[in-house]
């Protein structure tokens, strides 16, 4: 099943951009049962994880993001959204989204994301 990720871009700092990862093939109740993950890599740096959206809908942020990045997910579409404000130079990075299970592990294309002014 592949992840369609989009949404990157380049932002002024302070700016917002919204990424989307769209799982179209995948049947509703499998899109249900993942956690659903956002993901970022800056250059020389390790991956990061920046947002979780559990199964059960709890959302869970890496410090960095917290108050500024927002997680969500809308089943009809099977499409999960990362919703990115007050952006920062720091927030510079690939942005991979991750659908996980304890079975599966399945990942989009990542999707660049440039703050500068």
């Amino acid at each position: 099943v592949q992840l369609q990720a989009s949404g990157g871009g380049l932002a002024q700092p302070g700016g917002s951009l919204r990424l989307s990862c769209a799982a179209p093939r995948m049947i509703l109740s499998t899109f249900w049962t993942q956690t659903w993950n956002w993901y970022r890599q800056a250059p020389g740096k390790q991956r990061e994880l920046v947002a979780i959206s559990s199964q059960g809908g709890t959302a869970n942020y890496t410090d960095a993001v917290k108050g500024r990045f927002t997680i969500s997910r809308d089943n009809r579409k099977k499409t999960v959204y990362l919703q990115m404000n007050s952006l920062k130079p720091e927030d510079t990075a690939v942005y991979y989204c991750n659908a996980w299970t304890a079975n599966s592990d399945r990942w989009g294309q990542g999707t660049q994301v440039t703050v500068s002014s």
